[in-house]
C-alpha cells in the first residue's frame, strides 16, 4: 500500500509558517488528508486485488416454460450454480458440479481485461486517481502563496521579524511597563470606590476591598527586576529590530501581492469544489456491481456476451458519497473564507484595540500586504500582532533608544566631558546622541548643559536634581519638556542658547521662563518679524536683560520693544539683510550695550543718538563710508565703547574729539589713511584699533595718551613711528606688524609694562637691546622672525626665554 507520507512534498511548508494558517486553512488541510487517503486507498485496491470478473453466457433455444425458467436463471447467474444440499443419509452426494465453458484461465484473464477496457464505465475506472489528482490540486492550491517566489520571500521575511519580535525581551518589558501602568490605576480607582464602601458597610467593605485587590489578572503584574534587566546586547539588538521593522514595513506596503495571491487560489478551490460536486453527482450512480459486457472475440474464446462482477464497485459507491460528503464540507469552508477576504477590507489594519489595551498611543495603522498577514495571524493568535505592534510605536522606540542610551553613557564617563564655558560654568556638551542620557541628571555640579544636533529631546522631571544648572543651550533641537521640569526651569535657568533651522524648532516654553535674564537666538525668522505672533511673547520674560538675535529680520521686532523697560543689551547680526525702521530703538531708554553687526548700515542710526544710557556701540561688517554724524555722540555722555570696524569708512571726522568719555575705540578693516591729531584728544583712551587700513603717519600727539594699554596698527603702510608712542608708560599691547618699518627705537624700554609686541613683516635688520627694559615681554609674547630675534644680545634672549 502506497504511504500517504509519500506526497507530503505537494503541501509541505515550514513550521513557522503556520502562524499564517487560520482555522479555516487547518480544516481543509485535514480534509485534503482524509481525501488524500481515500484516493491512496482506491488505488492502492485497483492495483493490489482484481478489478473485474466475467463469465460467458450461453444462449439455447427455448423448448418450453419451464425449461426457458431455467435457462433464464442459469444464464443470469454470474456464478456456477451452488451444488444440491448434500443428504444427510448419502453423503457422497456433495461434489461440486457447474456448467462447463471449456475455457481455460488465459483465456479467462483475456476476457477480464477486455471487458474492464470496453465495457466498464470510466468513471467506476478512474474514480481513485481523480480523487488523488483533485486532493493534490487542493494541497498545492492551499499552499502556493507559500511556494511561489514573489510572496514567500515577503512570508519568510515577516515570519523571521515576527519571531524575533515575539521573543524580544524589549517586548515584553515593554508591555509589562504599560500593563503595570494600568493596573495601577485601575486599582487606585478600585481602592478609591472600595474605600466608600467601606465606610458605609463596615467589615463586609474590606473584605471587599482584599478581593478586588487579589482578582487584578496576574499578567498586570509588574516584575520590577525582570523589567530592568535588559542587558545591553538585547537592547542592541531590540534597536536594529525596529530598524528592520520600518524597512519591512516599506517594503510591503507598496503591493498587495498576498492578498491577492490568497484571494485567487481561494476561487480557484471554489470553482474546483463546484466542477468536482457537479460531475461527481452525476457519475456517481454509473459504478454499478453487474456489468453487461458484448466484445466480439467469439473466435478466440467461442463466446460473444459475458456477465461481469466489478469487485470493488460495492466500496467505491461508498467511497465516492463519502469523498463527496468531504468534498463539500472543504467548498463550503471555502466558501466562508471568501465570505471573511471580501466582508471587510483586508487591505487595511487597526491597531485601536492595541492602542487602547497597552496605552500606546502612536502605534500607525498598516495597508496592503501587511494588514492582511496582520488579519491572518489574528486568526491564529492575537497576540502575535500585539507584541509585534511594540515595535511599531515611536514611543517604545524612543523608550529602547532611551534605555540603550543609559547603558551607555555613564556618569563616569559625561563627567569626562566637563569643561568650563565663555561665562566660566562648568559645562556639559552633547553632540548628535539619539536622545538626553538620564544620567546627566545624575551630575549635580552641572551648571550649563549644551545639547546640539538631538532629534526629541525630553527633559524630565528628574532635572530638578540639577540644583546649580543656570545655562541651557538647544543647537538644532526639538525639545519637550516636563511640567515639572519646566517650573523648575522657570525659577532657576537664567541663560537660553536656541540655534534653529525652523521657527517649529523653537521652544513654546521658553516664553515663561520669568527668570531668564539672557536669551541668545540664532536661526532664520521672518522678515516681518513684527507680526510673528511667536517672539510676540516675548513680552512675558520680565527679568529679561540681554537678548540676541542672529537671523535675517528686516526691522526691530515689537516684542524687543515690548521687553526695553527692563532689556540692558541688545544684539542683532542681520547676516547681510538690510535693517531699515529702526526708530523703535529710540524706547530702549536702560540699554547700556548695542550691537547692529552685518545689517547693511550706510548711515549711523539717527535713534542711536537718542540712547543717553549707552555704554558701548558695536556697528561690526556694515557698509558705512561717511560718520559725520558721529558729533552726536557728544550727547551720550557715558558712551565708552564704539567699534566702527569692518567697515568702508574712509576718513575719520574732526568731531572725534568731542568724544571724551571714550575709552575703547576700533577702526580696524576700513580705508583710513590720515589719522587727524584731535583723534588723540579723547585722553581716556585705553584701547586704540587702527590695524588694516591705509595708515602712513602716525601723529606725534598720540603720546597725548597717557592711558593707552593696547594699540594696534598692524597691516598699514607706516614707515617710521613717532617718539613721542613711547611716553604711553601703561601700553601692554604693541602691535606694529606688516608695515614699512625699517627702525625700532630705543625708547621702547621706556614700557616696562609691554608684555606683548607685534613686529612680524617689517623691514628691520636689528631688534634694539633696550627691550630687555620691557621685564614684562617674553618670548611668547614677542611675535618676530627667528632670524631677528638672534640678533638680540644673548643675555635678553635668555631672558625673554625664562618663565
Amino acid at each position: 500500500m502506497i504511504p500517504v507520507t509519500e506526497f507530503r512534498q505537494f503541501s509541505e511548508q515550514q513550521p513557522a509558517f503556520r502562524v499564517l494558517k487560520p482555522w479555516w486553512d487547518v480544516f481543509t488541510d485535514y480534509l485534503s488528508v482524509a481525501m488524500l487517503m481515500i484516493g491512496v486507498f482506491g488505488c492502492t485496491l485497483q492495483v493490489m486485488q482484481d478489478k473485474i470478473i466475467c463469465l460467458p453466457k450461453r444462449v439455447q433455444p427455448v423448448q418450453n416454460h419451464t425449461s426457458v425458467s431455467n435457462v433464464s436463471q442459469t444464464v443470469a447467474s454470474p456464478t456456477p450454480l451452488p451444488p444440491p444440499k448434500p443428504s444427510p443419509s448419502n453423503p457422497a452426494t456433495v461434489e461440486m458440479k457447474g456448467l462447463k465453458t471449456d475455457l481455460d484461465l488465459q483465456q479467462y484473464s483475456f476476457i477480464n481485461q477486455m471487458c474492464y477496457e470496453r465495457a466498464l464505465h470510466w468513471y467506476a475506472k478512474y474514480f481513485p486517481y481523480l480523487v488523488l489528482i483533485h486532493t493534490l490540486v487542493f494541497m498545492l492550491c492551499s499552499n502556493f502563496w507559500f511556494k511561489f517566489p514573489g510572496s514567500s520571500s515577503k512570508i519568510e521575511h515577516f515570519i523571521s521579524i515576527l519571531g524575533k519580535c515575539f521573543d524580544s525581551p524589549w517586548t515584553t518589558r515593554a508591555l509589562s511597563e504599560v500593563s503595570g501602568e494600568d493596573s495601577e490605576e485601575k486599582d487606585n480607582r478600585k481602592n478609591n470606590m472600595n474605600r466608600s464602601n467601606t465606610t458605609q458597610s463596615g467589615p463586609e467593605g474590606s473584605l471587599v476591598n482584599s478581593q478586588s485587590l487579589k482578582s487584578i489578572p496576574e499578567k498586570f503584574v509588574v516584575d520590577k527586576s525582570t523589567a530592568g534587566a535588559l542587558d545591553k546586547k538585547e537592547g542592541e539588538q531590540a534597536k536594529a529590530l525596529f530598524e528592520k521593522v520600518k524597512k519591512f514595513r516599506l517594503h510591503v506596503e507598496e503591493g498587495d501581492i498576498l492578498y491577492a495571491m490568497y484571494v485567487r487560489q481561494t476561487v480557484l478551490k471554489v470553482i474546483k469544489f463546484l466542477i468536482i460536486i457537479a460531475y461527481n453527482s452525476a457519475l456517481v450512480s454509473k459504478v454499478q456491481f453487474t456489468v453487461d459486457c458484448n466484445v466480439d472475440i467469439q473466435d478466440m474464446t467461442g463466446y460473444k456476451n459475458f456477465s461481469c462482477n466489478h469487485t470493488m464497485a460495492h466500496l467505491f459507491s461508498k467511497l465516492s458519497f463519502c469523498y463527496l460528503c468531504f468534498v463539500s464540507i472543504y467548498g463550503l469552508t471555502c466558501l466562508y473564507t471568501l465570505y471573511w477576504l471580501f466582508y471587510r477590507s483586508l487591505r487595511e489594519y487597526s491597531f485601536e484595540y492595541v492602542r487602547q489595551e497597552t496605552g500606546i498611543d502612536d502605534i500607525p495603522d498598516v495597508k496592503n500586504d501587511f494588514a492582511f498577514m496582520l488579519h491572518m495571524i489574528d486568526q491564529y493568535d492575537p497576540l502575535y500582532s500585539k507584541r509585534f505592534a511594540v515595535f511599531l510605536s515611536e514611543v517604545s522606540e524612543n523608550k529602547l533608544k532611551q534605555l540603550n542610551l543609559n547603558n551607555e553613557w555613564t556618569p563616569d564617563k559625561l563627567r569626562q566631558k566637563l569643561q568650563t564655558n565663555t561665562h566660566n560654568r562648568l559645562e556639559l556638551p552633547l553632540i548628535m546622541l539619539s536622545g538626553l542620557p538620564d544620567t546627566v541628571f545624575e551630575i549635580t555640579e552641572l551648571q550649563s548643559l549644551k545639547l546640539e544636533i538631538i532629534k526629541n529631546v525630553m527633559i524630565p522631571a528628574t532635572i530638578a536634581q540639577l540644583d546649580n544648572l543656570q545655562e541651557l543651550s538647544l543647537h538644532q533641537c526639538s525639545v519637550k519638556i516636563h511640567s515639572a521640569a519646566l517650573s523648575f526651569l522657570k525659577e532657576n535657568l537664567k541663560v537660553l542658547s536656541v540655534k534653529f533651522d525652523d521657527m517649529r524648532e523653537l521652544p513654546p516654553w521658553m516664553y515663561g521662563l520669568r527668570n531668564l535674564e539672557e536669551l541668545y537666538l540664532v536661526g532664520s525668522l521672518s522678515h516681518d518679524i513684527s507680526k510673528n505672533v511667536t517672539l510676540e511673547s516675548l513680552r512675558d520674560l520680565k527679568s529679561l536683560k540681554i537678548l540676541s538675535i542672529k537671523s535675517n529680520v528686516s526691522k526691530i521686532p515689537q516684542a524687543v520693544v515690548d521687553v526695553s523697560s527692563h532689556l540692558q543689551k541688545m544684539c542683532i547680526h542681520n547676516d547681510g539683510t538690510k535693517l531699515v525702521m529702526l526708530n523703535n530703538l529710540k524706547k530702549m531708554t536702560n540699554l547700556t550695550e548695542l550691537e547692529l553687526v552685518h545689517c547693511d548700515l550706510e548711515r549711523i542710526p539717527h535713534a542711536v543718538f537718542s540712547l543717553l544710557s549707552l555704554q558701548e556701540l558695536d556697528l561690526k561688517e556694515n557698509n558705512l563710508k561717511s560718520i559725520e554724524e558721529i558729533v552726536s555722540f557728544q550727547h551720550l555722555r557715558k558712551l565708552t565703547v564704539l567699534k566702527l570696524w569692518h567697515n568702508s569708512i574712509t576718513y575719520i571726522p574732526e568731531h572725534i574729539k568731542k568724544l571724551t568719555s571714550l575709552e575703547r575705540l576700533s577702526f580696524s578693516h576700513n580705508k583710513i589713511e590720515v589719522l587727524p591729531s584731535h583723534l588723540f584728544l579723547c585722553n581716556k583712551i585705553r584701547y586704540l584699533d587702527l590695524s588694516y587700513n591705509d595708515i602712513r603717519f602716525i601723529p606725534p600727539e598720540v603720546g597725548v595718551l597717557q592711558s593707552l594699554q593696547y594699540f594696534s596698527i598692524t597691516c598699514n603702510k607706516v614707515e617710521s613711528l613717532p617718539d613721542e608712542l613711547y611716553f604711553c608708560k601703561k601700553l601692554k599691547t604693541l602691535k606694529i606688524g606688516k608695515n614699512s618699518l625699517s627702525v625700532l627705537s630705543p625708547k621702547i624700554g621706556n614700557l616696562l609694562f609691554l608684555s606683548y609686541l607685534d613686529v612680524k613683516g617689517n623691514h628691520f635688520e636689528i631688534l634694539p637691546p633696550e627691550l630687555g627694559d620691557c621685564r614684562a615681554l617674553k618670548r611668547a609674547g614677542l611675535v618676530v622672525e627667528d632670524a631677528l630675534f638672534e640678533t638680540l644680545p644673548s643675555d635678553i634672549r635668555e631672558q625673554m626665554k625664562a618663565e
